[in-house]
């Protein structure tokens, strides 16, 4: 059940012709100051911490949202031309329960700041500004009003200039599916960017550049210009930005900005910009941790498609049932059980994948009822290979196959560098993507499917109003461990997600292998110890947690794995202990249906010993401590299965002292005592 504990708002509206508006922070410590130029140029900036920039669009005037031609000439820019009309503002605090997180609950307090805004051409937009302890947003609005009732966005002229450079961590734009590693160099040394960034600087504060409620809009991306962080939409195929009908707004533009890494890890700015929980009941989603049918076709040990090695047949997936039950994982994936994967290994086939249709040699019928004897769940995988629109139109009835199983999760993917939507051929992070990934999330909500999607666009905390929307991919993962013609991601790799990508939300990462060998690809391996491995379930958090190797992997090493059966994938609270961006990280997290608490750390190439300081747990409580940590001779390239496990009794005066190897890392359970 969602609980609102604390609202309090105050309004006070000036009607006003002023050229100039402000809004502060709850604290007073940053603020926002909106002004027009003589010219009638939108531009804010944000003291103390040196952010400026200008707002303003380009749309032409249409009568209905067809096909259009980007070549027309008729548009009416927006970037100048402007007129105040009403200022207000108003302020808001409330304390909210997550339905799953990284917390339990979460408070939104902001000042907001409203700037109703009028052009010489006629047109009426607001932009409505909020200011946060730990950074700002704004968004643009478009009334209903007369001459609007349709329009296109040829573009988003919004910018970001800072007064000192920071070091920017980002990924370039059109990257596939966000799979790549981060790489760290002066922010207007940058080409393209995909969104987010990461911003870090002389001084020892961050940023986080991103944006907040995407839903029908394009994903933002940016490039340097006039030393700013300009804006760039992904475009529709005809050079369209957005088609849009009034009412309308925008996503929110969001910028974190804190003293400290702590303080950026925590913040929930993200969320907090996304509507409530849009369903009633929730009580059928339920985070829970996975195995799989997965990591063995990565190997070339099994196939996706049915053969001689076919991985999703009747007896393996019933191996992998029996495996998660005895163990306490509470449920299994199965790629490659559905027709349609005859070509994956080379061109997509002509046929397209059926959602309804077992291959032959998995028995659905009968897995589903041992699933449900074992108590133990089935998530399923529908892989599109791009096909958007075959699958909304298809995915009500692939959901009901489903459930008539006793399946209630599904593993989505759309591995094609442009999907084909009902628009046709589509960049998946155009208009028309987000539109589709919006409608599967929906029509999966009426249905009670819970969703982990691949391939998808970059997360914006949707999972707030759709919580139904557990996890997602978009991000460089465990699998080019297998395959990765540059020999795997470098250790620094899962050092600097936390402070990346984690923080637009959660990912499937897919931690947790146990065997480093690699027989088809001798020179690709995973970049690490299993002590690290296990620390990942702690630092990279998904409310949707798959453990990726084989089982008889974890049998190798059955004392190690006891930590994976044990870590929950649900916390009451979480912090970041100690880390530098592409160094080390640490995390402890307090599980939400216990008194326990779970930390986790891992390392670049460094080997490097750190004193952990465990004042954060409760005074006069008592806990025992496991620790899974690297033994004194282990290496990630000479011996990651080296590793100790120790047991002691600890409290908040605790100092541990832990070294973690190259490439290493550890995992500590504390268990409260009575």
């Amino acid at each position: 059940m969602r609980k609102t504990i604390i609202i309090l708002a105050a309004i006070c509206c000036l009607f006003s012709c002023s050229k100039e508006a402000e809004v502060s922070s709850p604290d007073g410590q940053l603020t926002i100051d909106f002004s027009l130029t003589e010219s009638g140029v939108a531009t804010y900036r944000v003291s103390p911490k040196g952010v400026s920039g200008e707002l303003g669009f380009s749309l032409i005037k249409i009568a209905d949202l067809g096909v259009a031609d980007s070549t027309m000439t008729d548009a009416i820019d927006l970037r100048d031309g402007f007129s105040i009309v009403n200022i207000s503002t108003s302020s808001f605090s409330e304390t909210w329960e997550t339905t799953w997180g990284e917390e339990q609950y979460i408070t939104d307090n902001h000042n907001e700041l409203v700037v109703e805004l009028k052009h010489k051409s006629g047109i009426r937009m607001d932009v409505i500004f909020r200011a946060f302890n730990d950074g700002f947003a704004f968004r643009y609005r478009f009334p209903e009003q007369v001459g609007l009732d349709s329009f296109m966005i040829m573009d988003e002229h919004t910018s970001y200039r800072f007064d000192n450079e920071p070091i920017a961590w980002s990924i370039p734009w059109r990257t596939e599916y966000y799979e790549a590693i981060y790489t760290d160099a002066p922010l207007l040394s940058k080409d393209s960017m995909c969104d987010p960034i990461t911003l870090q600087w002389a001084d020892g504060s961050y940023g986080y550049l991103h944006e907040a409620q995407l839903v029908d809009y394009p994903a933002q991306n940016f490039y340097i210009a006039d030393s700013s962080v300009c804006t760039y939409l992904t475009p529709w195929q005809n050079g369209v930005k957005a088609y849009c009908r009034a009412p309308f707004q925008t996503p929110w533009r969001m910028l974190i900005l804190t003293d400290n890494l702590s303080d950026l890890c925590a913040s929930r700015i993200m969320l907090n910009l996304n509507d409530p929980c849009a369903i009633d009941d929730t009580s059928w989603i339920r985070p829970m941790k996975f195995i799989g049918i997965w990591w063995g076709m990565h190997l070339k040990t099994m196939t996706w498609r049915q053969s001689p090695i076919h991985g999703a047949t009747t007896a393996n997936m019933e191996r992998y049932l029996r495996f998660a039950a005895e163990h306490h994982i509470q449920a299994v994936l199965a790629e490659g059980w559905n027709k349609g994967w005859e070509g994956y290994e080379g061109v997509w086939p002509d046929e397209r994948f059926s959602f309804v249709e077992p291959y032959s040699d998995y028995d659905i019928e009968y897995l589903s009822r041992l699933a449900d004897s074992l108590g133990v769940e089935i998530v399923c995988h529908h892989e599109t290979s791009g096909q958007a629109g075959q699958y909304q139109q298809e995915m009500e009835a692939a959901y009901d196959f489903m459930k008539a199983h006793g399946i209630t999760a599904v593993k989505t993917g759309y591995v094609s560098p442009i999907i084909t939507t009902l628009d046709g051929r589509q960049y998946n992070c155009s208009q028309s993507g987000v539109r589709h990934y919006r409608e599967v999330i929906q029509t999966a909500a009426r249905k009670h499917v819970t969703i982990d999607n691949h391939e998808p666009v970059m997360p914006t905390g949707l999972q707030r109003t759709y919580p139904n929307l557990m996890t997602q991919e978009g991000i460089r993962g465990q699998e080019w461990n297998a395959w990765a013609a540059d020999g795997g991601s470098p250790a620094s790799h899962v050092c600097t997600l936390p402070f990346t990508r984690m923080l637009a939300g959660p990912a499937d990462y897919t931690p947790g292998v146990f065997d480093f060998s690699n027989p088809v690809q001798p020179n690709t391996r995973v970049h690490a110890t299993i002590a690290n491995q296990l620390g990942l379930f702690v630092t990279m958090y998904s409310p949707l947690q798959m453990a990726c190797d084989l089982p008889e992997s974890y049998m190798k090493h059955p004392d190690a794995f006891r930590f994976i059966e044990d870590v929950p994938c649900d916390w009451k609270q979480s912090k970041l202990l100690m880390g530098e961006i592409g160094q080390y990280v640490v995390f402890a997290r307090e599980d939400r249906h216990s008194d326990d608490w779970y930390i986790g750390g891992t390392t670049d190439d460094e080997a490097r010993t750190l004193k952990l300081d465990l004042r954060f747990l409760p005074k006069n409580r008592t806990y025992t401590a496991t620790i899974y940590r690297d033994a004194e001779d282990a290496d990630w390239r000479t011996n990651p299965y080296a590793y100790t496990i120790e047991e002691m009794e600890v409290n908040a005066e605790t100092t541990l002292q832990i070294w973690l190897a190259s490439g290493g890392g550890f995992a500590i359970r504390l268990h409260a005592k009575d």
